[in-house]
């Protein structure tokens, strides 16, 4: 046993070329990144789908959800009522339909769904 151990060349770790060590890392980088992605990508689908059951169900809306127009709130507003959706100043609204008055149903960028007024959105 002794034999052998004396024969072996040993060579500590960080002794190793720095190339092969970046490379190494940039890898496993990618890789990590690429994972962390899905998850929050999973996550987020799943908020969304449970935030668009919220909206059947209180809106009582069956029809298929499209995007109509974008709009940009001028103001922020908060939510007077459960349906309303509280809108800060320069967000970003998907416009999903048009109602009978002076407000539009719209959904913002974390999913939840509410009217809002048309006098609040500067539409592009």
């Amino acid at each position: 046993r002794e034999k052998d151990n004396k024969n072996k060349t040993w060579m500590p770790k960080f002794l190793m070329a720095k190339e092969d060590k970046d490379q190494r890392k940039s890898s496993n980088d990618v890789g990590r990144n690429i994972f962390k992605v899905k998850k929050s990508n999973a996550e987020k689908s799943k908020k969304m789908e449970k935030e668009e059951k919220i909206f059947r169900e209180t809106f009582m809306y069956d029809k298929e959800i499209n995007v109509i127009n974008t709009a940009t709130a001028e103001c922020s507003v908060p939510s007077k009522r459960r349906v309303d959706l509280p809108v800060t100043a320069g967000e970003q609204l998907d416009v999903i339909d048009v109602t009978e008055g002076n407000s539009v149903i719209c959904r913002n960028s974390e999913g939840r769904y509410g009217y809002v007024l048309v006098e609040h959105l500067n539409f592009r």
